[in-house]
This record gives C-alpha cells, sequence and structure tokens, in this order.
C-alpha cells in the first residue's frame, strides 16, 4: 500500500500526474493533493478523477502502469 498524490499543476497536455510518495519527481508540497492509500496506482487514478474530476496520469517514473503516452 503506498500514498498517492495529485499534482494540481498541469502538464502542458492538461493532465494532472499522480505521484506515489517518494518518487523522485515529487512536485512542492503547495502543488499537491492527498489522494489516499492505495494497492495500486490504478485505484489512485480512478479517485482523481471521481474526487476532483480532474484529466490524470500516472507519473512515468513511479507510476508507469498507469501512465499513458
Amino acid at each position: 500500500m503506498n500514498k498517492y498524490y495529485l499534482n494540481k499543476r498541469a502538464q502542458p497536455n492538461g493532465d494532472h500526474e499522480i505521484h506515489k510518495e517518494g518518487c523522485l519527481f515529487f512536485p512542492n508540497t503547495e502543488h499537491l493533493l492527498y489522494l489516499g492509500v492505495f494497492t495500486s496506482c490504478h485505484e489512485a487514478v480512478a479517485e482523481a478523477k471521481r474526487k476532483y474530476n480532474e484529466r490524470s496520469n500516472g507519473c512515468y517514473v513511479c507510476a508507469r502502469d498507469c501512465h499513458e503516452g
């Protein structure tokens, strides 16, 4: 189980990246929204879409299974 966060700052394509705590590319804390503790990045992305209605995508480094191009 890992803690996941949503980056409030969108990527150039409009997606908000989902990061696992401890990621090498973890954003500054002022740009984070805590999503919760999940067993997979897929659950974290689903929570971000449900809770914040944001376009979400997994980080290429820490949530690669959920990263879309």
